[in-house]
């Protein structure tokens, strides 16, 4: 959703750092770039304008001006006050001493609350928690039933003593009373020992009189521990407006966005916590039940300069690997077994659970310049991979080199793919397996600079106490195929890399063929030998 402000952003502060020193007029000049991409981004103006003041103030001061690198120093401030405007820290929700703790939830219709309800229940199920849904929204057309088969999807039960409105003209139904049901609900969670009511009501497609008295009862009858404002973060400016009709008619103790994954500006979104002054307690990042997550300001913020945010990767990484998995997959490793087809079938079914791949990887620092690549990205291509390595027998999938020309056919046509897919998964796999095995050896990453693990074939005290073996100069190589296979034969090591090469590869002008090209001691390993 912040991918535009994002990209500006990080587009100003890559003009900065070509600079050694700022001066005033450099610094004015970020600081307007930095206005227009929040004004751009739908920002509210009294933030915008609070925000851009901030950051110039302290830009000026004497924290950056005596700064070993200005730069570097600027979009700390930039990250330290998009962190302020956010709510500054991560609120949690606050639990009643007595159970349940009652959790209105109130904002317009189409803001997402329903299913809000059913993601939220399902959060706090997997801390332990008991929640009972309540669905309190008669008006809408078949909300109840929708409640009804969110809570199913999430295992929560609903309390529902009245069907609601079944028809399709948003009209409250005779004798259907929304305070009723909430009191109703909040006996039935205590006699039932459920330390979570979470209660869904009704919206509208605007802010209304007849809206706020309802929201305003039901929250009299229930004296709610938290009352959770949920809104739509691509409504734009009108955001801000919503937000402080609620907070002014019923009152609100937390913002929950929804809709993040969106691809609308949402600036204004941002603006709810400084607007209110309340805190934006969860976001919605997608449709499934499992898309939903703390707020964190401080991780939001870095996932808008693009900095990343490797700590929600780990805890979404954390709660889709199987550890028992991972310790069987790192033994099995250290044990200098190979890895085989079904261990890579298991870790990417691991790795989808996580979460959409475009997503966790764009949690990582940097991927904004990658932004275009990401949205390239064909999720679909992992059902292929799936596909083809479901086609193949549990032998297949152990020992793939016994996959011969006509397996490899018949791979395909199981899978629906062509033979030369599965030649490429077969050479990325052995690649993989040749890494894994070189890493479980302590020699490291192929490519990895100094100090990161020793690769093979290296000589000197770091490669424990092994000298590279004695190299001789190549004799020219035979036209031949026979004759060049006994040459080979009787050689017995690389040669030594010509006067001048860095790299150890020869001159261009010696070799005829790419063939023929003579790599440096040791690197046969990873390339399986010629």
């Amino acid at each position: 959703m912040f991918a535009t402000l994002s990209d500006r952003l990080t587009s100003t502060f890559k003009n900065l750092r070509t600079k050694g020193r700022l001066s005033e007029a450099d610094i004015d000049a970020t600081v307007r770039e930095i206005r227009r991409a929040l004004l751009d981004a739908d920002v509210a103006v009294p933030v915008v304008r609070s925000f851009t003041g901030a950051v110039r103030e302290r830009a000026l001061s004497a924290e950056v001006s005596g700064a070993l690198n200005p730069a570097q120093q600027v979009v700390k401030i930039v990250n330290e006050e998009l962190v302020a405007i956010l709510g500054g820290q991560t609120r949690t929700l606050n639990l009643a001493k007595n159970p349940p703790t009652v959790i209105l939830l109130a904002g317009l219709q189409g803001a997402g609350k329903t299913t809000l309800a059913g993601k939220l229940a399902l959060h706090l199920k997997s801390q332990g928690h008991t929640p009972l849904l309540v669905a309190a929204d008669l008006q809408r057309p078949n909300a109840v039933t929708q409640l009804q088969v969110v809570g199913e999807r999430a295992g929560v039960p609903v309390f529902a003593p009245h069907p609601g409105n079944q028809g399709s003209d948003d009209v409250m139904p005779l004798g259907a009373d929304p305070v009723a049901v909430a009191r109703e609900g909040l006996a039935t969670a205590k006699v039932k020992l459920h330390d979570v009511l979470i209660v869904d009501t009704a919206g509208r497609l605007g802010v209304d009189a007849e809206l706020m008295q309802q929201a305003s009862d039901i929250r009299d009858a229930l004296d709610p521990d938290e009352i959770l404002f949920v809104i739509d973060a691509m409504i734009g400016q009108d955001a801000v407006t919503t937000a402080q009709a609620f907070q002014d008619g019923v009152g609100f103790t937390g913002v929950v966005l929804t809709k993040l994954d969106g691809d609308a500006r949402g600036g204004a979104a941002l603006s709810v916590a400084s607007v209110t002054g309340k805190p934006i307690m969860y976001a919605s990042t997608g449709e499934k039940l499992t898309e939903f997550e703390v707020f964190h300001p401080d991780r939001m913020a870095s996932r808008i300069l693009d900095m990343g945010d490797i700590l929600t990767l780990i805890e979404q990484a954390e709660k889709a690997f199987d550890a028992g998995q991972a310790e069987e997959m790192a033994d099995k490793l250290a044990s200098g077994q190979d890895l085989t087809l079904e261990d890579f079938l298991t870790q990417m079914q691991q790795l989808r659970n996580a979460g959409p791949l475009k997503k966790m990887m764009g949690m990582l620092p940097g991927m904004g310049q990658m932004r275009e690549a990401l949205d390239n990205f064909d999720e679909r291509e992992v059902d292929r991979i799936e596909a083809i390595i479901r086609s193949m027998t549990p032998a297949e999938r152990r020992t793939p080199k016994i996959i011969n020309g006509s397996r490899r056919s018949r791979i395909a046509a199981g899978s629906g793919t062509k033979p030369s897919d599965v030649n490429q998964l077969l050479e990325r796999f052995d690649g993989a397996q040749k890494m894994m095995k070189q890493m479980a050896k302590g020699g490291g990453m192929p490519g990895m600079p100094p100090g990161m693990g020793n690769l093979p074939g290296m000589g000197g005290k770091k490669s424990r106490g092994r000298t590279a073996p004695p190299v001789r100069k190549a004799k020219g190589k035979s036209g031949n195929p026979a004759k060049r296979a006994e040459q080979e034969r009787g050689i017995t090591s690389k040669p030594a890399a010509p006067a001048g090469s860095a790299f150890g590869i020869a001159p261009k002008a010696e070799p005829t063929t790419p063939a023929e090209i003579e790599l440096p001691a040791g690197l046969d390993r990873f390339l399986g030998g010629r």
